[in-house]
């Protein structure tokens, strides 16, 4: 039996996503609508509805529950200031040898709210993964804002 072993260079093993993005609301109101986005009302880009669980204190769980105790398991908040912070780690989307960290920064703007995200990760990042992670997560931050906007 013979094995081959490769060892892909530390930009194969990372990954870095940085976004903002300005809310018209209070960040009180845009906190709010950031948790029921990443809940209850997480949905893909191409609109297709899936559902999450977030549990809002350090240690809770961000999870997808499919019912009848199964499910993918996404990550724990690591942190939770509310309503300036929400940290999660965990594997998050990649079922293989990967972990990530997620924050949500909110400050007060003239006007609104900024919403500071970034994503790191390390790990056998997948390349469909690599690809379509700055989509996935600029949709969820669409998605905020208009909930948040919408609620003033």
């Amino acid at each position: 039996m013979s094995m081959t072993a490769t060892v892909p260079g530390i930009e194969n093993l990372t990954l870095n996503v940085t976004q903002e993005i300005h809310v018209r609301a209070s960040l009180e109101v845009t906190f709010a609508a950031l948790l029921e986005q990443i809940g209850p009302q997480n949905d893909t880009p191409e609109g297709t509805a899936m559902p999450m669980k977030i549990e809002p204190w350090p240690g809770g769980r961000w999870y997808r529950d499919l019912g009848d105790n199964n499910g993918h398991f996404w990550g724990h908040v690591q942190a939770i200031k509310r309503p300036t912070l929400l940290e999660i780690t965990g594997p998050l989307f990649m079922s293989y040898a990967a972990v990530s960290n997620v924050q949500y920064r909110l400050s007060e703007v003239d006007g609104g709210t900024l919403i500071k995200f970034h994503h790191y990760a390390m790990g056998a990042i997948q390349d469909d993964h690599r690809r379509g992670v700055s989509k996935g997560w600029g949709h969820i931050l669409s998605q905020i804002r208009t909930r948040a906007e919408a609620s003033r």
